[in-house]
């Protein structure tokens, strides 16, 4: 009998132990990240580009949504960018009638950052049939609408039906990828390879990589996107699978000169589409995480 309530007791304690260290794990994560998204948008700035023809707005300036006046810095007169709740849980709400960016006030360099989003159901010019739009721009560099009068010079982990984890280049940057030539409805295109060779990517025709595999979920269905920087390398991931790993990040000034690039604002697009965002979080690191390196050997 004694020896009986000995194991019980020791049950117990095991039990309490490893509940603390559970918990004490679960505060260190927590700790470890900065929450970004709160109801006013405080950690945000907005920078509103140029309607459209075809939006009801007076007072501004339209065009093709790329040529023309933006609205500007801090504006947003139809309130293109908002907070809501949506079952308990704060979300970034984006109608995308017009091209805009929301950008984080801080600079960040090594770093973890992680959102989840998923698709609405509205759509807008000049976009209306095309693949529903948004994306995700890191290490941007001021002035606000270098890249079609809205978006800031910046790499791009594209966040667009089917290409989420692309790379985009915007208004004066580059990055190495190691990829391979595919055929995409008969076009050829490059896309992210392991194995492939190294080609650099920059701003301008031809500037496009894809990524690797699409592991996206359904429109209605939430997905996981974690963007990974260290040092002058990026690692693009799509619901916990590296979709593409990028280096040599740079950029260039007026006479063409690069520089290294490896911190900046991060910029998340408004792009004719209804999108939703949440958990939008950010961590320091220094090295890529034992999960995510385990697929690249």
């Amino acid at each position: 009998m004694k020896t009986k309530y000995i194991f019980s007791a020791l049950g117990v304690i095991f039990l309490a132990c490893t509940a603390l260290k559970t918990e004490s794990v679960n505060k260190s994560i927590e700790t470890d990240w900065e929450l970004l998204l709160d109801k006013d948008l405080s950690k945000w700035d907005i920078f509103m580009g140029v309607p459209h023809y075809s939006v009801e707005l007076e007072g501004y300036e339209k065009g093709n949504g790329m040529k023309g006046t933006p609205i500007g810095l801090g504006k947003d007169p139809l309130n293109v960018f908002s907070v809501k709740e949506m079952d308990g849980e704060q979300v970034l709400h984006i109608t995308g009638q017009i091209y805009a960016g929301l950008s984080t006030k801080s600079e960040f360099e090594n770093y973890h950052f992680s959102t989840e989003f998923k698709w609405g159901t509205k759509q807008w010019e000049p976009r209306l049939e095309d693949k529903r739009d948004s994306g995700i721009l890191y290490h941007c560099q001021e002035p606000h609408g270098q890249f079609w009068n809205v978006w800031m010079k910046a790499p791009e982990m594209q966040v667009q039906e089917s290409d989420c984890g692309d790379f985009h280049p915007l208004a004066g940057v580059a990055m190495d990828i190691r990829a391979s030539k595919v055929d995409e409805n008969g076009k050829e295109l490059w896309a992210y390879d392991p194995n492939g060779e190294i080609k650099t990517f920059k701003s301008g025709p031809g500037g496009r990589c894809k990524k690797s595999i699409n592991y996206e979920k359904p429109n209605d269905e939430w997905n996981l996107l974690e963007l990974i920087c260290i040092g002058d390398k990026a690692y693009h991931i799509v619901n916990g699978k590296v979709v593409m790993v990028l280096e040599n990040s740079v950029q260039f000034d007026e006479e063409g000169t690069p520089t290294s690039l490896t911190k900046g604002k991060i910029q998340i697009q408004s792009e004719a589409a209804e999108v939703f965002y949440k958990n939008l979080k950010i961590a320091k690191v220094d090295k890529l995480p034992k999960a995510f390196a385990k697929q690249l050997r």
